[in-house]
Order: C-alpha cells, then structure tokens, then sequence
C-alpha cells in the first residue's frame, strides 16, 4: 500500500512579492506530484499538502532555501490514500482570515507553550482556555474544560471577544488553541492589541499535542477535525472514525448514516429539515452525475479489499471537491441576482 506524506505549515512573514512566487510553488508541486492548497498573501504563507514522500520532501526544502521561510515549521502525518484531488496556489489578502486590519502576528503574539507544558497551564484555576475553531470542529473533539465561542467562520471571534469580555477578563491568563497553531497566531495578536497582558497559545497547535503527548497523559477528549479526506485524527495523528456530510460539512459517524434523514452527498439528520426542496433536489442531480462518472471508470477495478478502500476514498474525495464547486456556482449565483 502506497503512503502519502501530509505536510501542513504555515508562517508569518513579510511578503512583499508575495505574488511572483505563486508559478514558481505550483511548479514544484507538480513536479514533485504533490496536491493540496497554498495560501500566500503579504503577510505570509499557509497550507496543507500531500504527495509522494520525494516530492511534499522537495517542496519543503524550496521553502527552507528561501531566506524568508528561514524557520518554517511544519507538522507531518501520513495518509493511505491521496487527501487532495489536485495543486492550488492562491494569492490571498489574508492566509487565515480574522478581518481585522493591523492585526499583524508578525509584531507581537501570545507566549507560545509546548505540547509537554500545556496540560500545566490549562489545569490552573486562573486561565480560562478558549477554542479559537469552528463549531463543526470543536463538535467532535476539544480540550477539556474549554470555552466553545460557537463560531462559525474565524471572522466571527472579535465580535465574540466583545460580547464576553468581562468572561475573558475575569482571570488573570487567557490561553488558546487551534488545529495547526496559526488561527493562534492571528488571535493571540488581537487579544494582545485589546489589552490582555497574559496571553498563552499551544505551539504547534492540536496536532503537535495529539503526535506528541501520549493518551494516557492527555487531556484532549475526542477526534481533531482536519481538511482533508480523512476528516479527523486522534492520538498519534490516527486517521478517526468519521466521514462528512456533504449537505452541511459536518463531520459524521456510521450511526448517523443509519439515520432516514441521511442520504449520501444530499443530507444528513442535522441538516436535513433545513435543507430546501431545491437544495435537496440539486444535490441528488449531482451525487448521480459523481456516480455515473465513477461506474465509467470501474471497468478494470479488481475486487479486492485494498483496491475497495481505495476506491472508496477516492470517491468521498470527490464529493467534496464537487460540492465545493456546487456552494460556488450557488454564491456566484446569488451575486448575479444581487447586482441584478
């Protein structure tokens, strides 16, 4: 069984020319037959990728060669299957999006805290831990004791910040914590900028934590939510339990797909009864068309069990590369009306 290499990173740094890199990336991701996304903008570079060992290994040592991603650090794992259905480079205002012009991380962020030293901090009584991700994300995993501000996109955390700030306040340490450490950069910065003398971050984010701190001394309760096929991770960066509904995005298990509510690429009993008729209807025209195309290319597939779970990966890789396509001719749409 072939492994891929996933490799995310990210670093803040000043990218003037930021865009004349953009060709040269997406060359030796190509070359090297490697598929994901990166972000790049003035203030610095992000993403997540995958490939052949060689080729994620080749990409990173271009990065290192440049004196501006002196520094990066990234965090590895590995897949048995490819993630990523194809490479994008895109230029970006922001490689993580808060929408809060000057906050700038590469001025001042929170302390950062080792994986080995943050089960100390988030246990005293004078720090109040907040989740700085999504509501999907924290829905299957979080550290416990957390505060979920039940967000739904990062732009949303300064309004939250305002609205529970004495909560914020009422201790004398404030620390915070992402998936891969950059949603913490940016937040740190804000919070510094608002006047929070102690602000903490997990380096390396949950993944550090989850490859490096062992269960049995862990206080993580649950799955991490990634973006890619796999869904989530556990202990040991472990490929979880956990498939996702392509209706709504949220992570789902076998026992959910039980449900009358689910149907595969349409819904699932969270989303289901708000789902329009015609948001249902559009999503079965399309889960049809992925079928079709799938049984076209079944002719020569023997029937054994790697080749099945292979096959199944690669299909549930597809619909979400389709129903991302489908949620932007859908906003592309709706701005048509709107300029109309």
């Amino acid at each position: 069984m072939t492994n891929f290499l996933v490799a995310a990173l990210y670093k803040f740094v000043n990218l003037p020319h930021y865009k004349d890199l953009q060709e040269s990336l997406r060359e030796v991701c190509e070359k090297g037959g490697v598929k994901g996304t990166l972000l790049i903008a003035d203030e610095g570079i992000n993403g997540t990728v995958a490939g052949p060992e060689a080729g994620v290994r080749g990409l990173l040592g271009f990065l290192h060669a440049k004196e501006e991603f002196a520094g990066l650090v990234h965090k590895e794992s590995w897949a048995t299957e490819m993630p990523f259905l194809r490479m994008k480079v895109r230029l970006k205002n922001e490689i993580v999006t808060m929408g809060v012009p000057g906050t700038d991380p590469n001025a001042i962020v929170g302390t950062y805290v080792k994986p080995q030293d943050w089960n100390a901090l988030i246990s005293d009584p004078d720090v109040v831990l907040v989740d700085t991700r999504n509501d999907y994300e924290v829905g299957i995993g979080t550290f416990e004791g957390a505060v979920d501000p039940n967000t739904t996109t990062f732009r949303e955390f300064p309004a939250w910040e305002k609205e529970h700030e004495n909560m914020l306040r009422s201790k004398k340490k404030v620390a915070m914590f992402c998936t891969g450490g950059i949603r913490c950069e940016k937040s740190t910065a804000y919070m510094k900028a608002q006047g929070y003398d102690e602000v903490y971050h997990l380096e390396g984010g949950i993944l550090k934590y989850l490859e490096e701190v062992p269960e049995k001394e862990s206080m993580w309760q649950g799955e991490c939510f990634v973006f890619d096929s796999r869904i989530s991770v556990g202990h040991g960066l472990k490929e979880g339990p956990y498939d996702q509904c392509y209706g709504c995005r949220w992570p789902i298990t076998d026992e959910d797909k039980k449900s009358p509510k689910y149907e595969r690429g349409v819904s699932c009993p969270r989303c289901y009864d708000s789902l329009s008729d015609e948001k249902k209807s559009r999503s079965k025209e399309r889960q049809r068309q992925i079928e079709l195309a799938q049984k076209r290319g079944e002719e020569h597939i023997a029937i054994d069990m790697m080749q099945v779970r292979e096959q199944a990966a690669t299909e549930k890789a597809a619909q979400r590369e389709a129903d991302r396509l489908a949620m932007l001719e859908a906003e592309a749409e709706a701005e048509k009306k709107m300029g109309g």
